[in-house]
């Protein structure tokens, strides 16, 4: 396929206010690719070289863009910056440049979609003295063989900033619809996806085996496993009664959910993201060399600092420390980690994810039963509210923020929130108090005090997975430092876009839209019912349509995003529903 071809269609699904729209405009793109390319086009539709377990980063800097454009077009780097200040967007620089290069002789449109990415993936590999300047070269080439629109795409591609708005589950149904002309597969791509962990591979299972090779697709060492995800409750007798009266429960630690993978001597650390951080936790390294006997295993779990001398777990604002590229020697000495292991995923050459909770505990607790630096979650067994909750409160008072509960005959349910494990965190017990995790939609210019920040606040939405959009559920406009102010104003104009978002259902018009990427955290009062939010929105007796929204919402924590979450990871639409039933649960006690 020619990479102008795709350039058209990444045109037309920028301009798109449809999913369904968007979904048929992708099913088309990928029916016209073959084996060994569309699993290329599916990373550059995610914005990425492969997926985030590979580790590959594209290396590629704005001012370095700026200058391949230059390079390309004739232009000064100069006038290449003059004009990206005025369009805010390197991707429609390019483009313009582009048309109105003095360079007419260069050849156009010559470039494929595998040549395209195979030179990004040559720039991003490439490193040591001299390597800016050859990015450059590399760069410059593909922007003067491109036609303008391809030039918009080559410039977004590198830096992140597609704009497209495509999600996982829009992938999926597209793949779906390629495969059996409806989207009635996406759940089995979905379950294959959900143990590999790459799209790209799933992809291109489906075109060379169909619908049968994903349906055989198993767990991998070194293919991350999606987390299972949990539901949440505020009482000990509900999470019960959920559990049919008798449930596991073990502490809850808040550090890094790690997930690892050990094939003989070789072990790769994958986050709660499915990054590869093994360069990050080398203590963890060696202590699953020294106490993991086993030759084969992937299992799952927290790791958190924890002071020896005093038996203390510490706060995760200390634990959050240990993630670094830098300096990890020194934070290794000062603050060593415990991993708290809390599930078996795979042992020997054999999936574990099938297998009751009860019985992957048991095996786990077996590898574990000598280790010193890698332990099982501390557990109990009980069919008993008191015995929960005793338990629970035990556990804050160890430092930690609460309790998982699990259902003793459940599979691990990988990338699903499901009620086979409940949490239950001390800010779940009366009013709300708990935190929840917003998607960015759009963002609003200051007034007043914060006019010379040109940011006023943002406008938050949660993720409706059912209907793969995010809904709106709040303004915010408090709790933000100045340094926030800049820092969002800086992140958030890289990725605007010129309406509203296909995946966006909203009534509030933001004054910048921008397509859903990055979560904050935010504290608010409770929820209310609201005709100006669509999450969760439904038709009243009365005719009118009433969703639910955050009252008095703040911004939290010290860094305004959550890297450790992606749009999807956000609080959900179901989530929301729940608490604001239990909320109302809280106030029928309390009046």
């Amino acid at each position: 396929m020619q990479f102008s071809k795709l350039a058209e269609s990444y045109e037309r699904l920028e301009g798109v206010s449809s999913r369904l729209k968007m979904i048929e405009l992708l099913t088309g793109t990928l029916k016209e690719s073959g084996a060994g390319e569309i699993s290329k086009i599916v990373y550059m539709t995610q914005g990425t070289l492969l997926p985030p377990f590979e580790g590959i980063e594209f290396g590629v800097a704005e001012k370095m863009a700026q200058e391949a454009i230059a390079v390309a077009t004739g232009f000064t780097k100069g006038q290449v910056e003059r004009e990206y200040k005025k369009s805010g967007d390197l991707g429609l620089t390019a483009q313009k440049l582009r048309s109105e290069s003095k360079l007419k002789s260069m050849r156009q449109s010559s470039n494929t979609v595998s040549e395209v990415y195979d030179t990004m993936m040559r720039v991003a590999k490439t490193s040591g003295p001299g390597s800016k300047e050859a990015k450059i070269k590399m760069l410059a080439n593909m922007f003067a063989s491109s036609t303008p629109l391809e030039a918009k795409y080559i410039a977004r591609y590198p830096l992140g900033q597609l704009r497209l708005g495509v999600g996982d589950a829009t992938i999926l149904e597209a793949l779906s619809s390629m495969a059996t002309g409806g989207r009635g597969a996406k759940a089995e791509l979905e379950a294959a996806y959900n143990i590999c962990s790459d799209l790209g591979t799933i992809a291109e299972t489906l075109v060379s085996g169909g619908m049968p090779a994903i349906t055989a697709m198993h767990v991998s060492i070194f293919k991350p496993i999606r987390p299972a995800l949990a539901e949440r409750l505020p009482t000990a007798e509900e999470i019960l009664e959920r559990m049919n009266g008798i449930a596991a429960v073990e502490h809850k630690y808040d550090g890094f959910r790690l997930q690892v993978h050990k094939s003989g001597k070789k072990i790769r650390l994958f986050s709660r993201r499915l990054e590869d951080v093994t360069e990050m936790f080398p203590d963890i390294i060696e202590a699953t060399l020294n106490e993991v006997h086993e030759e084969k295993i992937i299992f799952e779990g927290e790791a958190i600092a924890y002071n020896e001398a005093t038996k203390e777990f510490l706060p995760f604002q200390e634990t959050i420390q240990r993630k670094r590229k830098h300096g990890i020697k020194e934070k290794v000495e000062e603050l060593p980690l415990h991993l708290f292991a809390f599930d078996l995923m795979y042992l020997g050459n054999k999936d574990w994810l099938r297998e009751p909770y009860k019985r992957r505990r048991e095996e786990l607790e077996r590898i574990l039963a000598k280790g010193k630096r890698i332990l099982p979650t501390t557990k109990i067994i009980t069919s008993s509210p008191k015995a929960l909750e005793t338990f629970f409160e035990e556990a804050i008072a160890e430092g930690l923020e609460g309790i998982m509960t699990k259902d003793l005959e459940a599979p691990y349910i990988a990338g699903a929130r499901k009620f086979s494990w409940i949490k239950l965190k001390r800010s779940y017990k009366g009013e709300l108090s708990d935190t929840v995790d917003l998607v960015i939609v759009g963002y609003f210019l200051g007034r007043g005090g914060r006019a010379e920040f040109k940011f006023g606040g943002l406008l938050g939405a949660v993720y409706n997975q059912k209907r793969d959009m995010f809904e709106t559920i709040s303004r915010i406009g408090s709790g933000f430092t100045e340094k926030q102010m800049v820092e969002l104003k800086e992140l958030l104009d890289k990725i605007k876009v010129k309406s509203k978002p296909a995946r966006v259902d909203a009534i509030v018009e933001p004054d910048f839209w921008v397509y859903p990427k990055y979560v904050v955290t935010v504290m608010a009062d409770e929820i209310t019912k609201s005709p100006t939010h669509t999450c969760g929105r439904e038709r009243q007796e009365d005719g009118t349509d009433v969703g639910y929204a955050l009252r008095f919402p703040r911004l939290v924590g010290e860094t305004a995003i959550r890297q450790d979450k992606s749009a999807e990871e956000a609080t959900t639409t179901k989530e929301i529903i729940e608490m604001y039933g239990e909320q109302k649960k809280v106030g029928v006690k309390g009046s």
